[in-house]
């Protein structure tokens, strides 16, 4: 089975990501699409196994296979939390929904490493925009800045909101360079240090929900298993009438 067909013949969920996701689309804004396949349980049993993820079909789509998006949101990897907590779905089935229901179950203290780390990594490509170029990529520092916000309210309440609500436009001016580095800098340090008083008072978990997250697994691969032995029975079944 080549992997596009995997995409379009065996997404459990599908939504839009990014700037429509998190309320700051523009007209030139692109349409950033993420998804959630289930490979069929008897590829695994050969020798040549499934992808864990897929880019395309098509342009700015990516998908992960079910384990593989499990096993990153269980290690609170932001990409993969933001994607479970879109509210542009497009394609969901009853699997997809078990997934989203499931969504509390990956949320844990785990994110405030995770999304430190990220924010971390791109403040440093900041930094190298600036001593390179004199300023940084607004639109970077943008989206920085939200996520930064993100993962603070999410240690605030328990609960991960990826839109940006009347916050738009303060960050679209950052995006048009309408704010000077220096207060985008404020801005990240003070966001930074009311995440780590949030860590302390957090209603997070300390560890996610991995025997939860597992049952739903290992009931997802039974069930696409049953499923395949009882089509390949009703296939025999037609052919046996055809030769009768």
């Amino acid at each position: 089975m080549e992997p596009e067909d995997l995409v379009r013949d065996h997404t459990i969920y599908a939504c839009v990501m990014g700037s429509r996701a998190f309320g700051l689309a523009t007209e030139d804004s692109d349409t950033d699409r993420r998804g959630v396949f289930l490979a069929p349980t008897p590829l695994f049993w050969g020798f040549a196994k499934p992808p864990t993820h897929v880019e395309g079909p098509g342009e700015e789509r990516f998908s992960w296979e079910l384990e593989r998006f499990c096993e990153l949101a269980l290690r609170a990897n932001p990409n993969i939390l933001e994607c479970l907590h879109s509210p542009l779905v497009e394609r969901l089935d009853d699997t997809g929904r078990e997934l989203l229901a499931l969504r509390g179950a990956f949320l844990s203290r785990r994110a405030h490493d995770s999304f430190t780390r990220y924010a971390l990594a791109q403040r440093r490509k900041l930094d190298a925009d600036v001593r390179s170029h004199g300023a940084p990529r607004w639109k970077h520092a943008m989206h920085l800045l939200r996520l930064l916000t993100s993962a603070r309210d999410l240690l605030r309440t328990g609960e991960l909101t990826i839109g940006v609500g009347e916050g738009r436009a303060e960050f679209l001016a950052v995006k048009r360079g309408e704010v000077s580095w220096a207060e985008v800098e404020s801005r990240m340090t003070r966001l930074a240090e009311e995440t780590e008083r949030a860590l302390h008072g957090t209603p997070l978990p300390a560890e996610p929900d991995h025997a939860r997250v597992a049952d739903f697994l290992f009931r997802t691969r039974r069930t696409s298993a049953l499923r395949t032995h009882a089509d390949h029975q009703v296939m025999q079944g037609v052919a046996r009438a055809g030769q009768r």
